[in-house]
């Protein structure tokens, strides 16, 4: 690493934690929040974090600070789980499977095929079952979510082959999450997983480390890859859906109004910005296509007939069945 970039990220995490001062002044708040998102600024997604500081810094008169962190400028998910843990006043924008090492059943929503689009998922994101999931988190690791609506979109595969079925991925070193739930779907999608950072995937790509990626159109078209790939094949086998997760120590030492207001806030700017990723999916498309991408729209059938055996394999087969159920009512 270099020395500019130590001191990019010293700074980062200084005012994270409250250590600079802005603008030649101290902060003025009674408590800070800083998030951290691997997401773009022109992200969607990115929008309703800003939306959510503003409400939040408006509505407890400016005494909850929210400092915005894109690019994973405090690192990656996982340490700043642990920082939470640790009870700092920090939180980030992860999805389920990160979440499942703490408690198993975050892992299934990012299960292959689980729900339908934005509505599907959101349904099983502010159920009680979901409810039930998020108190074994506090209990098993001491992380509070404040909200999980937060959706990025279904991923599809982008490559530099045309891919109509399974046995097209045969060979592919796929780029996905270390979690247990995306690598087996993959697996079982026909490539080989290759986990990595999101951040090393573009270099990752050009230099041939590996042969594709699975992502939802906003971080492909953010990521700007398709100068390195140039086929995406619409297979739409995960659909993401995250959350932000923050410290429960943190969060019980707030006034319950200021613990009112982030959850309502979190709740609020998730479905805003999660409306307006859905909205801007054609566009990213479009401008994709432009790219010189090549965008394929397949019978998704062998691939669901694919995956299905990921959820016997990992345990969640009785789970499934309760959101199946939840899902259908």
């Amino acid at each position: 690493m270099s020395i500019i970039t130590r001191t990019w990220r010293a700074a980062a995490i200084g005012l994270a934690f409250g250590g600079f001062a802005l603008g030649g002044g101290a902060f003025a708040a009674d408590y800070t929040l800083s998030v951290n998102t691997a997401l773009a600024q022109q992200d969607p997604l990115y929008k309703g974090l800003e939306e959510f500081k503003q409400n939040v810094e408006k509505r407890t008169n400016g005494k909850v600070a929210v400092r915005l962190f894109p690019g994973s400028q405090l690192g990656k998910d996982e340490d700043v789980l642990e920082q939470a843990r640790a009870g700092a006043g920090v939180a980030v924008v992860v999805d389920g499977g990160r979440l499942a090492v703490f408690v198993k059943e975050f892992g299934v929503l990012g299960a292959p095929y689980l729900a339908q689009g934005y509505e599907g998922i959101r349904k099983v994101v502010t159920s009680p079952l979901f409810d039930q999931w998020a108190e074994k988190l506090r209990k098993a690791s001491g992380h509070q979510v404040l909200s999980f609506n937060w959706w990025q979109g279904e991923r599809h595969l982008l490559t530099n082959k045309p891919v109509k079925e399974p046995a097209d991925l045969s060979g592919i070193r796929m780029r996905t999450p270390g979690a247990p739930v995306w690598m087996e779907t993959i697996r079982a999608m026909g490539a080989t997983p290759t986990p990595m950072g999101w951040s090393e995937v573009y270099t990752a790509l050009q230099q041939k480390v590996i042969d594709g990626v699975e992502a939802q159109h906003p971080a492909s078209f953010g990521s700007r890859l398709y100068e390195v790939t140039n086929h995406v094949t619409k297979t739409g086998h995960i659909n993401l859906i995250t959350g932000i997760v923050t410290s429960a120590a943190w969060f019980d030492k707030l006034p319950a109004e200021h613990r009112q207001v982030l959850k309502e806030e979190a709740l609020k700017a998730g479905d805003n910005a999660s409306r307006a990723t859905q909205a801007s999916l054609a566009d990213f498309e479009k401008q994709m296509k432009e790219k010189g991408m090549t965008i394929a729209e397949i019978d998704v059938t062998p691939f669901r007939k694919a995956t299905q055996p990921v959820y016997e394999k990992l345990g969640y087969a009785d789970l499934h069945q309760e959101v199946e159920k939840l899902l259908q009512n």
